[in-house]
């Protein structure tokens, strides 16, 4: 009976039902069988079955270069430092809803006098939801996040970048040539969308910086510095409060502060980024984009096309 389930044979009695000791068992008793829940239990471990929840596919875990990318990826931000080149790992956070909508996680309040929200999680339809991109820089501990609030997009992401650069970025290296970019393989800043490199060489030509990015291998995106580094406190900064306003999100963010001394500034941003847009191959081919000896899909160098002083 769980074989044909696993198979997914369409002649199974419990090919769309949870697959539950107990919804075994009463298929045998149906069956004419005498047995419980506790019985079926024991086969099932005789049978060498186990409860075992979904798995992202091979390659996220399997890839072969797996290892050997996050050797060149340190190894080129080693490099990078040594220069005195400014360094940064971008990401977008989870999407967040806007209202008195519950938020998970904990904060210590008064006995039977938790914060109230509304009994539903769905989007309201004024405020809508937000969309943090962040970008931390490597070299320190300090961090940018802009809070989108149109479509979540590859050229949303590269503003991202486009507004700390001249505001905390350029600040601190003045002398700067290159960006070393690390980002996850997938989603808009993800090695195949076209429309983030075209937006990387839009950034590049405005900056006069070398855009370098280095993409981490599929699944492991957890790697990603700005996740453990700054997304996860900020997650535990807003635990357990109701994310009512644009303006709650960005204070909660920008007085996000570790012992290590990390700081944030975040800002809206109310751009409008629409979705479909399609890049030509003409428009990709006139990217001035370099990719890597080792990997030059997950390795690639962006060069200004024209050049600033």
């Amino acid at each position: 009976m769980v074989e044909l389930t696993s198979r997914g044979a369409p002649a199974s009695p419990l090919r769309w039902t949870c697959k539950s000791v107990w919804q075994l068992a009463a298929e045998l008793q149906r069956q004419g069988q005498k047995v419980g829940r506790q019985k079926v239990a024991e086969l099932l471990a005789d049978l060498a079955y186990s409860l075992q929840g979904n798995r992202k596919p091979k390659e996220g875990t399997a890839h072969p270069d797996r290892h050997a990318q996050f050797e060149h990826i340190n190894a080129r931000v080693a490099a990078f430092h040594k220069r005195g080149q400014p360094v940064v790992s971008v990401d977008t956070k989870k999407k967040a809803l806007v209202g008195d909508c519950k938020n998970g996680g904990r904060e210590w309040r008064p006995q039977s006098a938790p914060e109230l929200g509304r009994p539903s999680d769905v989007a309201d339809e004024t405020l809508g939801k937000v969309h943090p991109y962040g970008v931390y820089d490597q070299t320190a501990t300090i961090g940018w996040v802009s809070v989108g609030v149109d479509h979540d997009t590859a050229e949303c992401a590269v503003e991202s970048i486009q507004r700390w650069w001249p505001k905390m970025g350029a600040c601190r290296e003045k002398d700067a040539t290159e960006l070393r970019i690390t980002a996850d393989g997938g989603g808009r800043n993800g090695r195949r969308s076209r429309l983030w490199k075209v937006a990387l060489q839009r950034l590049a030509d405005d900056t006069g910086l070398r855009m370098a990015v280095c993409h981490f291998p599929p699944g492991t995106s957890t790697w990603n510095k700005i996740a453990h580094r700054m997304f996860s406190h900020i997650s535990m900064h807003w635990r357990g409060q109701p994310l009512t306003s644009h303006e709650v999100i960005v204070n909660v963010i920008a007085n996000t502060t570790t012992e290590k001394g990390l700081k944030i500034h975040a800002e809206l941003d109310t751009g409008s980024y629409p979705t479909g847009i399609k890049v030509t191959d003409q428009e990709l081919q006139d990217v001035a984009l370099e990719s890597a000896a080792f990997h030059g899909e997950w390795n690639s160098t962006i060069t200004p096309r024209t050049t600033r002083n």
